[in-house]
């Protein structure tokens, strides 16, 4: 681990960014240019504390998520992301595999969705990025996988309607299917579907009927705890290898979804409860 070179890369990479780049709002009285330091640990939801101590060579060894979680915050091409790894000691994702680096133009059109739900996902499941209405539709899930979440996770279900499981169940699984088969030596997907294979009988009956599709742009409905029932449509943005995607949800203007998800952005991250 190269501290003094680490330290000097994240303070030039932090400074070129403007908190518009990010989806942040700037405020009042910013002397400096660029992130403030608080503002990158927010976006890689590490401590301050810890951020600081990396600029000024004084941090341990980062780990591989915080390194990711580090690129994609100072949106950084795939050339810094390696180059970032090396300095922090790692060796960078290997080409052709899975990679959880959120390409800096899908980030771009995701930090400018303010009043729509957006997230990136990886073709094979893996939630790498979510804006404040995505958070607000569905909860924070960044990190996780939503195909390991619909097999595996108690309640992963409820914001579908129960008539919507199977063809949802049905999808995940042919998605995942094509996937593999497309890469065979990533071991990303391969684990998971030994996995799923072996905790849902569900997920093995549907793998044995060897169904395979790819994701299509195709209404959504959403049973919300607090709004209620959103007839949302989405549209899916590929990017290039087409190993990651931009899912977008919208509602038609003038119809009660549109004022239904007006009213979730007005709600935005408080407490959604029912009894709230």
């Amino acid at each position: 681990m190269d501290r003094t070179e680490l330290a000097d890369f994240l303070r030039r990479a932090r400074t070129r960014l403007a908190p518009s780049d990010v989806g942040l709002n700037a405020g009042p009285r910013r002397r400096t240019p660029g992130l403030r330091r608080e503002e990158v640990a927010q976006l890689t939801g590490m401590s301050t504390d810890y951020y600081t101590r990396l600029e000024q060579r004084r941090g341990s060894h980062p780990s591989r998520q915080m390194l990711t979680a580090l690129a994609r915050a100072l949106r950084l091409t795939d050339v810094e992301r390696d180059h970032l790894f090396h300095l922090a000691g790692q060796e960078p994702p290997r080409p052709g595999g899975s990679s959880d680096h959120v390409r800096p133009g899908l980030l771009l059109v995701l930090d400018r969705l303010h009043d729509l739900p957006a997230s990136v996902l990886s073709d094979w499941g893996q939630m790498l990025a979510q804006n404040t209405m995505s958070v607000a539709l569905t909860g924070d899930h960044v990190g996780t996988n939503v195909i390991r979440r619909w097999f595996t996770v108690p309640g992963a279900r409820d914001l579908a309607p129960p008539e919507n499981h199977e063809e949802h169940a049905r999808a995940h699984v042919a998605s995942l299917r094509a996937v593999t088969a497309a890469r065979p030596d990533d071991p990303g997907p391969a684990a998971l579907v030994a996995e799923l294979r072996a905790a849902s009988p569900e997920f093995e009956e549907l793998w044995e009927s060897h169904d395979v599709v790819v994701r299509r742009p195709s209404p959504k409905r959403f049973v919300h705890p607090v709004v209620g029932v959103l007839d949302l449509d989405c549209e899916v943005l590929v990017s290039d290898g087409h190993s990651q995607q931009l899912v977008v949800h919208s509602a038609r203007p003038g119809t009660e979804t549109y004022q239904r998800l007006e009213l979730l952005r007005v709600l935005g991250l408080q407490d959604l409860t029912p009894s709230s």
